[in-house]
């Protein structure tokens, strides 16, 4: 362990690091280990006010475990990367299950759970529990591979391992809660991914990105891949103020989430499925909705005055109608609430 590193890291955090966030008051290891679920690839300040409507409705693994998958999505949407959310449900059932309701202690159990890695394991024992864990998320990665002049993308095994190794290295025996918490504030409040504040970095003496002037090279960027661009249609069926929402199958994109009735069909052929004899038709405008690995391009249409039957849709999928005009409580994906929202202004 480097005592040089972690003490420069520590006294940076007694002054500057981050200390009043929701789950470092009164911390439990279920506290943090939502939000560390939340905060993978999403900043702190979007994750806040997700976080605090959670812990009223879920203020504890029982009770997150008892809900059911649609209440849980629901509170998740509009933070993406639902899987996410579908393990977290899965993981409080396995603590009550399997561990009497109370959160692992131990690295292996909790890497066991589901949707959790060793970082995010690592992360939590040592901020809830105290224990001796290096982690290696997004933020620490930057600081580790400019301080070290890693070279190649940490998304490569052996990058990874080099980065592991100076995580381990580093971590320090006391204090790795608060250590823990200031590599992270470090990579998302001075060693940030453009325009890096170096001049109020602790670690700028010995940096050898800093000292050959290339922070802009570490980490590696992931090699660039052209995405492909999928298209579908999508069709809100209304009959009255209500629109017909589908669940999603539990794995696949949108996993457990409602959304309205997808196509590659002519909306004839989807009216005739659905046992729609007279309706109207209107097109919304086109749009582009974006995954990490691919576009897709939605063409959403509006069938309008439908008195549906449902009859082929999939049995094993729940079929329901909500009123336009009150929230809808169930997980939907950012395109369906998108589409939704501009029927709402027609109404």
């Amino acid at each position: 362990m480097s005592s040089s590193f972690a003490d420069k890291v520590l006294a940076w955090f007694d002054l500057h690091g981050r200390k009043h966030l929701p789950w470092q008051q009164q911390v439990t290891p279920y506290k943090v280990w939502v939000s560390e679920i939340m905060l993978q690839q999403t900043q702190v300040t979007t994750v806040i006010p997700y976080f605090t409507r959670f812990m009223e409705s879920f203020p504890d693994v029982q009770a997150l475990a008892a809900a059911g998958q649609d209440e849980v999505l629901h509170h998740w949407t509009g933070l993406g990367y639902y899987a996410r959310a579908r393990n977290l449900h899965k993981a409080a059932q396995a603590i009550v299950d399997n561990h009497g309701g109370e959160f692992p202690t131990t690295l292996d159990e909790v890497m066991a759970l589901p949707g959790i890695g060793r970082s995010t394991a690592g992360a939590v024992l040592s901020l809830a529990c105290g224990q001796e864990h290096p982690i290696l998320d997004g933020n620490v990665k930057r600081v580790l591979a400019r301080y070290y002049a890693v070279e190649g993308w940490p998304g490569k095994k052996p990058v990874e391992n080099t980065l592991w190794d100076y995580a381990q290295r580093n971590t320090p025996a006391k204090r790795c809660n608060h250590y823990t918490q200031a590599m992270m504030d470090l990579g998302a409040m001075i060693c940030t991914r453009s325009k890096p504040d170096c001049d109020h970095c602790p670690l700028q003496d010995n940096c050898l990105a800093y000292a050959q002037g290339r922070q802009a090279e570490f980490p590696g960027k992931k090699p660039k891949k052209v995405l492909p661009v999928k298209t579908t249609n999508m069709f809100a069926v209304l009959n009255g103020p209500a629109v017909m929402l589908v669940q999603r199958p539990s794995q696949g994109l949108w996993g457990g989430l409602y959304g309205l009735v997808e196509s590659e069909s002519h909306h004839q052929q989807v009216a005739a499925e659905l046992g729609v004899d007279d309706y109207q038709i209107e097109a919304l405008p086109e749009f582009r909705h974006t995954f990490s690995h691919f576009h897709l391009d939605i063409s959403p249409f509006v069938i309008i005055g439908a008195a549906a039957k449902t009859r082929k849709v999939d049995e094993a999928r729940q079929v329901k109608w909500f009123p336009l005009h009150e929230p809808i409580e169930v997980g939907l994906a950012a395109p369906t609430k998108k589409i939704i929202s501009q029927i709402q202004t027609m109404l």
